[in-house]
């Protein structure tokens, strides 16, 4: 059974992914053999335990954990789904979780008490060292998604007049320093950021020489409160590896480094993807009755738009039932408008999230979303119209989809834009509302512009 294990191990080294070991590490869990579970994740990176302790049962989870006792590494548990980690953390003994809170950076801790009541919060916050303790309760101070709740507190920093002698030695001799780290910080005595210095520049740089000559002193600093999404793109922007972050008062009190964006960045992008779908911050962990309820609300937003668009199809019943080709015909008009529509929303809600589209340049970007509409609408006016004619045979039916189409067009284009931003003017997320409010106009247009110009033309 070990020397399985040892094979499973090597394919998965070779290059089988973590999730290979799912069967294995269940089936063993469920035979209760706790030798063969530990033997399986041997050697797993702490990214790769964690997708793997995702994707067990709930009841498996825990016994994985603990059978893994003291090589269990508490990276794991700050890798895991928010959904999985809140489900998770309660079934597990406080003494593991506090001794995980301990070792863990100051911003990954927090990650992990940030979803507990505030008892269960304080009861593990007491069984930790005092230093500890009081750096990760300074982290959950502030608000969730912004830089004070990501920042590390453990950083280096110097007084200006020390020389880069004196600060290596400090390095080399101070205990209660971050065992990773790439810039020193310096600072006067109220802990103002006055610059930084690159660790590899410190260390070409002569013992005898002032920290404060080979200082960058027009270092980007970021604010405690400042949101994670803004401080995210002060990094793309200026190509920041880390940035300290100040309080209220400018007084130095954490670094946010590039590993803690990357997290960021990829959690913003899939918060708008999510929410352009209607689903806001669902996860695959989530059970049946939280997603249901998590998509219901716009789901019945829907309906309404849709009842809506049905109410204008029933103004033209009579023009439908004297030629059915009519209803052919609709769904055509719909479902282009909405996709055209859904491809100048989807660009707009992402330009005003990474703020490349402003005061400044909206006119100019409106009018080339126009453009674009109508150049689509001419374009697929005539494919259709030639669709139509040949497809019936009625000159006339053709004429009145294609200019149903440029009407339909052009207000997808117009809807796309204009929405997002009047819903952003309003302080609402574009991200969340924009698509239902798109396609209920690009519907209602559509169906209007099709059924109404058949009314006058063709009957």
């Amino acid at each position: 059974m070990q020397d399985e294990a040892v094979d499973e191990r090597g394919a998965r080294r070779g290059g089988q992914p973590a999730a290979d070991l799912v069967r294995p590490v269940s089936e063993a869990l469920a035979a209760a053999d706790l030798a063969r579970a530990r033997a399986l994740v041997e050697g797993l990176e702490p990214a790769d335990l964690a997708d793997l302790i995702e994707h067990l049962e709930a009841e498996q989870r825990t016994s994985l954990i603990e059978a893994l006792g003291s090589a269990f590494r508490p990276e794991v548990l700050s890798e895991l789904d928010a959904t999985v980690r809140d489900q998770l953390l309660p079934a597990l003994p406080k003494d593991l979780v506090a001794k995980a809170v301990a070792e863990l950076e100051t911003d990954d801790a927090a990650y992990l008490l940030e979803s507990l009541d505030p008892a269960a919060r304080q009861e593990i916050l007491a069984r930790i060292p005092t230093g500890e303790r009081v750096a990760v309760e300074r982290n959950l101070e502030y608000p969730q998604e912004t830089a004070g709740r990501l920042m590390q507190t453990d950083f280096v920093a110097v007084p200006p007049f020390w020389t880069v002698g004196r600060v290596i030695d400090h390095m080399r001799e101070a205990e209660e320093l971050p065992e990773t780290f790439s810039d020193i910080y310096v600072v006067d005595p109220s802990f103002h950021v006055l610059g930084s210095v690159d660790l590899s520049r410190l260390l070409r740089t002569k013992r005898e020489v002032g920290i404060d000559t080979i200082m960058d002193a027009n270092r980007h600093v970021v604010v405690a409160t400042a949101d994670q999404e803004e401080m995210a793109r002060q990094f793309e922007r200026y190509d920041l590896k880390s940035a300290p972050v100040v309080d209220a008062n400018k007084r130095l009190v954490g670094v946010v480094t590039v590993d803690d964006v990357v997290d960021v960045i990829e959690e913003e992008a899939e918060e708008d993807i999510l929410r352009l779908g209607g689903v806001g911050n669902e996860s695959v962990a989530d059970n049946v009755i939280d997603i249901v309820r998590n998509r219901f609300s716009w789901l019945f937003i829907n309906l309404g738009t849709a009842l809506l668009s049905a109410s204008v199809i029933k103004l033209f019943d009579a023009t439908i039932d004297q030629m059915v080709a009519l209803a052919v015909l609709m769904p055509i008009v719909a479902s282009t408008g909405g996709n055209a529509a859904t491809q100048t929303m989807t660009v707009t809600v992402r330009a005003l999230a990474t703020r490349e589209l402003g005061p400044l340049n909206t006119a100019r970007v409106i009018a080339r979303e126009a453009s674009v509409g109508l150049i689509n609408g001419l374009v697929f006016a005539a494919i259709m119209g030639s669709v139509v004619l040949l497809w019936f045979g009625v000159g006339k039916l053709g004429l009145v989809i294609a200019a149903a189409m440029i009407c339909n067009f052009m207000a997808a284009a117009l809807a796309g834009i204009l929405i997002p931003l009047t819903l952003t003017r309003a302080g609402f997320d574009p991200a969340v509302a924009s698509g239902v409010f798109v396609t209920m106009v690009t519907d209602v247009v559509g169906f209007f512009a099709f059924l109404g110009l058949a009314s006058l033309w063709l009957v």
